[in-house]
C-alpha cells in the first residue's frame, strides 16, 4: 500500500511536536494517553467490523468483528498484504489524500467463500498521533441474497398469475366476439375460466399463508396439540379429495398421547399439504399412509415424536430432493400446474416447520414411493 509522501511527514511532525510537548503535572493522566484510549474505545463500539491504520498500512487497532470477518488480520499486520484486492488499496490512498472526504466502495472476497463487502475508509484527525486511517467493513452477501430471493420470488408470482390472467382475457374476448352466440363454446369456455380463476385463487392463498408463516417466523408457538388427533383431522378434512382420487388412507397413531409443542392450526395445514401432494402425485388411485411414531432423537436428551406421510407414487430422483422447498419449485411444472399446484406448498412446510424448531425430511426410491416426516420435540406429559 502506497502512501502519499506529503501525509508521512505529516504524520511524522504531528509525532514529533507531541514528543516535545511538556509533561503533564504529577498526579495526571497524559492528555495523547487519554485522546488514544478514547478513539480506540469508539472504534471498539462500532458495529461494524472496523481497524485503524497507521501512515505505512500497518493495523494498530482492530475490533472483534474484524476477526469474524477476516481472521487473518492481526495489529501490527500490514493490510496491504492480507487484502490484496487493488480498487480497495487505490480507495485507501484516495482517502488518505482527501482530509474528510470518506471514501466507499463494494468488492468481492472469494476466498475461503464468495462474499461481498463494503468498505469504507475515513482520514482521521493527525491529533490521534498514530492512527491516520479508519476502515470499516460490512458483509452484505446475505443482503444480496435475500434481495436476489425477493426478486425472483417477485417474478415467479408474477410469471403464475400472468398465465392464467392470459387465459382468462383471451376467453373473455372470444365470448364478447366471435362465440357470442354460440352456446356450446361459451359453456366450453366458462369452464376453463372457472378453472383458471380457481388456480388464481389457490396461488394468493398460498402467497398469503406464506407471507403469514414468514412474518410469525421469530416467535416460537406457545400451544399444546397432539399429533394422533391432528391426523384425524387432516383425514377427515380431505375426505372428498380422497374420494374423487380414488386413494385408500391408512392412519397408524400412536398408543397413548402425541403431545408437542405448537400452533394448531399451522401443523394442521402443513400435513394437510404433504397428505394433499401424497394424493395428487401418488400413484392413480393408490395408497397412503400416514403414520404418528416416536423416533430416536440424535445427541438430544429430549425425546422426538413424528408424523410421515408415506405414498406409493413413481417416486422422485434424487438430485431434485433438496430444492422441493424452494419456493415455485416442481419437479415437472406442466403435471403441477395440470394438477392444480402452486409450487408453494412445501416451502409453506417448511417455514411452518422452521418456527416450530422442528424438522421436515424427504425420502423416496424411483418407482417405489416417497415419503415426507415431520418431527418434533416431545413436551412431557
Amino acid at each position: 500500500m502506497r502512501l502519499p509522501t506529503t501525509l508521512s511527514g505529516s504524520a511524522s511532525r504531528v509525532q514529533t511536536t507531541s514528543g516535545s510537548a511538556s509533561e503533564p503535572p504529577a498526579g495526571m493522566g497524559s492528555p495523547a494517553r487519554a485522546s488514544d484510549q478514547t478513539w480506540r474505545t469508539l472504534v471498539d463500539a462500532l458495529p461494524d467490523a472496523a481497524l485503524t491504520l497507521d501512515a505505512k498500512g500497518v493495523v494498530i487497532h482492530q475490533n472483534h468483528l474484524i476477526c469474524r470477518l477476516f481472521p487473518e488480520m492481526g495489529v501490527g499486520r500490514p493490510m496491504g498484504q492480507l487484502l490484496r484486492n487493488p480498487d480497495l488499496l487505490t480507495a485507501l490512498e484516495k482517502a488518505l489524500a482527501s482530509p474528510g472526504a470518506p471514501m466507499s466502495l463494494k468488492f468481492t472476497e472469494r476466498v475461503p467463500i464468495a462474499r461481498t463487502i463494503e468498505a469504507r475508509a475515513t482520514r482521521l484527525d493527525p491529533s490521534l498521533q498514530s492512527a491516520v486511517l479508519l476502515v470499516t467493513f460490512r458483509d452484505l452477501t446475505e443482503n444480496e441474497r435475500v434481495e436476489r430471493m425477493r426478486a425472483d420470488f417477485v417474478a415467479n408470482a408474477s410469471h403464475e398469475l400472468r398465465t392464467p390472467l392470459a387465459a382468462l382475457q383471451g376467453y373473455i374476448e372470444t365470448l364478447q366476439g366471435p362465440a357470442r352466440d354460440d352456446a356450446e363454446a361459451r359453456e366450453r369456455f366458462l369452464g376453463i375460466m372457472l378453472s383458471q380463476a380457481r388456480r388464481m385463487t389457490r396461488l394468493v392463498d398460498d402467497l398469503l399463508s406464506l407471507s403469514r408463516v414468514e412474518m410469525r417466523a421469530h416467535i416460537i408457538p406457545q400451544g399444546r396439540t397432539d399429533l394422533n388427533e391432528i391426523a384425524a383431522e387432516v383425514v377427515q378434512s380431505l375426505d372428498a379429495l380422497i374420494a374423487q382420487h380414488g386413494v385408500e388412507i391408512a392412519v397408524s397413531r400412536l398408543a397413548g398421547a402425541a403431545p408437542i409443542r405448537a400452533d394448531r392450526e399451522e401443523i394442521v395445514q402443513a400435513l394437510q399439504n404433504l397428505v394433499h401432494n401424497a394424493i395428487k402425485y401418488g400413484r392413480d388411485k393408490g395408497r397412503v399412509e400416514i403414520a404418528v411414531n416416536r423416533v430416536a432423537s440424535s445427541g438430544n436428551t429430549v425425546s422426538r415424536l413424528a408424523v410421515s406421510v408415506t405414498d406409493d407414487g413413481p417416486g422422485i430422483e434424487a438430485h431434485h430432493l433438496p430444492r422441493l422447498v424452494e419456493r415455485f419449485y416442481r419437479v415437472s411444472a406442466a403435471s403441477s400446474r395440470a394438477k392444480g399446484g402452486t409450487g408453494l406448498g412445501l416451502a409453506i412446510v417448511k417455514h411452518i416447520m422452521a418456527r416450530h424448531r422442528g424438522d421436515l425430511t424427504i425420502a423416496s426410491e424411483i418407482g417405489k414411493g416417497s415419503t415426507f416426516t415431520l418431527s418434533f420435540d416431545e413436551l412431557p406429559g
